[in-house]
């Protein structure tokens, strides 16, 4: 679980499950009722993408909020597995 911390509580989760040797799925985006509306689900997608790319990692989206965002982010889309790319 990826997850972002707002004085020292958790706001908001991202909720993965992996899908063979290189490759995660996410599976939800949580924010925390208190925190809607600051970004934090944008910036925890932003963080996820951020982990895939340094550890080499294809992601797949099954998170509605998280496919749209990444879908909507070029940059972001380098991450995709090659079926979710071609779906583009």
């Amino acid at each position: 679980m990826f997850q972002v911390l707002e004085h020292e509580i958790q706001a908001g989760k991202i909720e993965y499950t992996w899908s063979g040797k290189g490759k995660f799925i996410i599976d939800h985006t949580e924010v925390d009722p208190d925190f809607i509306g600051k970004g934090l689900g944008k910036k925890m997608v932003k963080a996820t993408v951020d982990f895939a790319k340094e550890n080499k990692l294809k992601v797949i989206p099954l998170c509605p909020f998280a496919k749209s965002l990444i879908e909507k982010t070029p940059e972001f889309q380098e991450v995709l597995s090659k079926a979710d790319a071609e779906e583009l």
